[in-house]
């Protein structure tokens, strides 16, 4: 909870900076986002430690599936993973923060794109080293971030923290790298509104005020394996999966929202 805290902290401060400027400064947003999160640390190429997928250009800015997949580099484990969304009111789009540092780790989540964007991801090892690798995706112009609200704020409220849990094995591509630890697949539907705090209730006109997925943490086998930090790019309705060790027997979810709400979900491992 350390980490989410301050996490959102900074994520914050990051919004209320972008807000005033955005246009114009597009080139410098990553060197001001870098220094705010690393300081001065040196930053390797990810080439080859981590893999990002995100489409050419989004079919729903609103609903934006980003993959990405890491493998630790010999004699050393990932520790933490960040995702950035560059131009996004709140950059720091979601941060895995591994309680057991893993060789290899997997995560996708479905996000607001708020405009075109570069996207970057920093991996950071258990040795300290930090890797990035960049991308940049184009949109459809819909303005996710200010977008009306899928569903009724009202409605919304009475499913809030609702989750689903599924445990699947890993995809092909997982399990061509993954002979000599195998890995499963944890998917998190989580039933939120995800409130960005820019959307206009459509009856009153007025702003809906800021709630959204603040932290998610997962257990396996009764012992702590990741945080994620979320931000208000997550979509409404968010849906988050991430590699679990092959070896589990149980997950327990419990998400915690900007508002303090808690909710929590727990799944057996098929075959087990």
């Amino acid at each position: 909870m350390r980490f989410s805290s301050n996490l959102a902290g900074l994520g914050l401060a990051f919004l209320l900076a972008a807000l005033p400027a955005l246009a114009g400064e597009a080139g410098e947003a990553w060197d001001n986002i870098r220094f705010q999160l690393y300081g001065e640390r040196p930053m390797l190429s990810g080439k080859g430690v981590i893999t990002l997928e995100v489409p050419y250009r989004t079919d729903n800015d609103a609903r934006t599936e980003v993959t990405v997949r890491s493998a630790a580099p010999a004699g050393t484990q990932i520790a933490k993973l960040t995702l950035v969304l560059d131009e996004n009111p709140m950059p720091v789009s979601a941060v895995f923060a591994l309680h057991q540092p893993q060789t290899r780790f997997s995560f996708g989540a479905t996000l607001r794109v708020n405009g075109p964007t570069p996207i970057h991801v920093v991996a950071e090892m258990r040795d300290g080293r930090l890797f990035m690798i960049e991308d940049f995706v184009k949109t459809s112009g819909q303005g996710a971030c200010a977008a009306p609200p899928g569903t009724d704020p009202d409605m919304a409220l009475v499913t809030l923290g609702d989750m689903l849990l599924s445990v699947t094995e890993a995809d092909p591509a997982e399990r061509l790298t993954a002979l000599g630890a195998p890995q499963k697949q944890l998917d998190v539907d989580i039933s939120h509104p995800s409130h960005s705090g820019m959307q206009m209730d459509q009856i009153t006109l007025l702003f809906i005020p800021m709630r959204y997925v603040e932290d998610v943490e997962i257990a396996v086998d009764g012992g702590d394996y990741v945080d994620m930090t979320g931000s208000i790019s997550l979509s409404e309705n968010p849906r988050i999966n991430l590699s679990i060790p092959g070896r589990a027997r149980g997950v327990d979810v419990t998400m915690t929202d900007t508002d303090g709400t808690i909710s929590t979900a727990h799944t057996e491992v098929a075959g087990f």
